[in-house]
């Protein structure tokens, strides 16, 4: 999926204008309009502010709508979403299992390569959030509490409270979790 083409569809959809959705979000028209042409990719966090302006959560955004079928039980892995925008040396992976919209569960298989961030903006959002580290090292922020969890580890907060991960060590780091409701 195109992540600008979905952006310019939503928002038309929505009837809103470049401008009055980069005055929402708190970014330039100039970024909107490159995002919907795909020419730069925004954070996870630029998205989420994005999406929040609209207002839209990230796994609706990536919904893929499916009609009058029998609920999906199972999913191999490639049928997971890639719900992360971002691309580049330093891009995170967040892979999402099934359609997180049509649920009030939201599960992600998140690779962190070394060097990667959420960005420099906090995430919040509804919901409550957990996970635990299969590989790596990973750097969490929530609120004003900083710390690195190694594989093994695990954490569980309230997602309201704003949040960021980081990727400081040599290697990638791969981390489950999940957040309810689907919220992010």
């Amino acid at each position: 999926m195109e992540i600008g083409n979905r952006l310019q569809e939503v928002r038309k959809a929505k009837g809103l204008s470049q401008r009055e959705l980069a005055t929402r979000a708190g970014l330039t028209n100039g970024t909107i309009s490159l995002i919907e042409q795909n020419k730069t990719s925004p954070s996870v966090a630029s998205l989420k502010s994005l999406l929040d302006a609209i207002p839209m959560s990230i796994a609706e955004f990536f919904a893929t709508i499916e009609k009058n079928e029998e609920p999906k039980i199972f999913y191999t892995a490639e049928e997971f979403t890639e719900v992360s925008p971002q691309d580049g040396p330093y891009a995170l992976s967040l892979r999402q299992l099934g359609n997180a919209s049509q649920h009030s569960l939201q599960l992600l298989d998140e690779t962190y390569p070394p060097g990667s961030d959420t960005g420099p903006e906090l995430l919040s959002h509804d919901g409550e959030e957990a996970g635990i580290v299969l590989s790596g090292q990973i750097e969490i922020t929530v609120g004003t509490q900083i710390h690195v969890l190694n594989s093994g580890d695990g954490y569980l907060f309230d997602s309201r409270t704003p949040h960021r991960f980081r990727n400081l060590g040599a290697v990638p780091c791969r981390v489950i979790s999940a957040c309810t409701p689907p919220t992010f």
